[in-house]
């Protein structure tokens, strides 16, 4: 059981990132930095006891700064897209900054992902680290003071768990997630075409061509979305269906089936070579897809200099149906004062 802290970079304006490795004895370690939640290193052992680190990301800093994609992030306020970079709350609309095309994407110009954190450590068989961060009112367009807190765990059953919680002196709308780019093989193996994938999901939002669901949903039995039954993740990205073909893989928000508000298995990911499998439970009712299509493969290169590739990992980013505020009925994204924000997702390694 341990919490060790190192110093990784130092941001253009003076703050010092600092890196906190996880450990408890388990299969599963970890490193998180302050800087934008981040996690930049998961390291699993497979059943004979070979590690490899199963997520993608920078050992500098200016791979973080510099590059895009959002590698291992936290993602706020509100993660996907909002449309046209606006919303209405309580007859007032409000403008977010438009970083994606018309759309305004996961939290804007300066979302939680670039932010230094405050982080409480807590050791012991399941060390933790309480990250702590208070979005002023107006911040990137979004209304009310939004006091955010992350807790990551490693679990005795060589799991992390994510502990989200945000309360607000004002209504607005909150959707925080994880961006870890996962890969059962380790980063620098292979593309995740052949890992298998189950996900407990029956339907799937129809996106226009700005990724904005267009109001109608798609039974995935039959279609290339469908992964009730265990498949290759790559098994369907030359299917002909319009999504598909233009966003060259998954890049899809998929409804979990008899959602209850209850932290369920909802997604398995497997790398048959290795054994290693990560099991993903949530309390969300959504988890958006993304197999790391739109990868710059110019940006600067992975832990030790390993190019970055198209189909690097996969991310598993559980949330409410992404522009939700713009679409009432499907998820609630908003939250007033004296309610609390508090959802909790959890990926464990076997």
């Amino acid at each position: 059981m341990s919490i060790s802290k190192k110093l990784f970079g130092r941001l253009p304006c003076g703050s010092d990132v600092y890196a906190y490795v996880l450990k408890n004895g388990t299969r599963t370690s970890v490193q998180i930095l302050n800087y934008g939640g981040i996690i930049s290193n998961l390291w699993v052992a497979d059943a004979n006891g070979v590690t490899e680190d199963v997520v993608c990301g920078f050992d500098c800093i200016e791979g973080y700064l510099t590059s895009g994609g959002y590698q291992g992030a936290l993602i706020g306020r509100i993660g996907n897209r909002i449309a046209g970079g606006k919303f209405v709350l309580e007859g007032k609309e409000y403008t977010l900054f438009r970083n994606d095309g018309n759309n305004s994407l996961h939290g804007g110009q300066y979302g939680f992902n670039t932010k230094i954190w405050d982080v409480a450590e807590t050791d012991g068989e399941e060390p933790s680290l309480a990250l702590t961060y208070t979005s002023p009112d107006g911040e990137e367009g979004y209304p009310g003071t939004l006091s955010v807190k992350v807790t990551y765990t490693l679990t005795r059953d060589a799991g992390i768990s994510i502990h989200y919680e945000a309360e607000t002196d004002k209504t607005t709308i909150v959707n925080l997630t994880n961006h870890a780019y996962f890969n059962m093989a380790g980063y620098d193996k292979s593309t995740i075409d052949n890992q298998l994938l189950w996900l407990n999901s029956d339907k799937v939002n129809s996106f226009n061509d700005e990724y904005i669901p267009d109001g109608t949903l798609i039974e995935v039995a039959g279609t290339a979305y469908d992964f009730t039954k265990e498949k290759a993740v790559g098994a369907d990205f030359g299917d002909s269906h319009p999504m598909m073909q233009s966003y060259g893989g998954y890049d899809n928000n998929f409804f979990f089936a008899d959602y209850n508000g209850t932290l369920k298995h909802q997604a398995t990911l497997r790398d048959t070579a290795s054994g290693r499998t990560m099991k993903m439970y949530t309390d969300l009712p959504c988890v958006q897809v993304y197999t790391a299509n739109m990868i710059n493969v110019d940006d600067h290169p992975f832990k030790g200099d390993v190019k970055q590739y198209t189909h690097c990992g996969i991310c598993l980013e559980t949330q409410a149906m992404p522009n939700s505020i713009n679409m009432p009925g499907f998820t609630n994204v908003i939250l007033k004062k004296g309610e609390k924000y508090d959802t909790t997702t959890v990926y464990l390694f076997e």
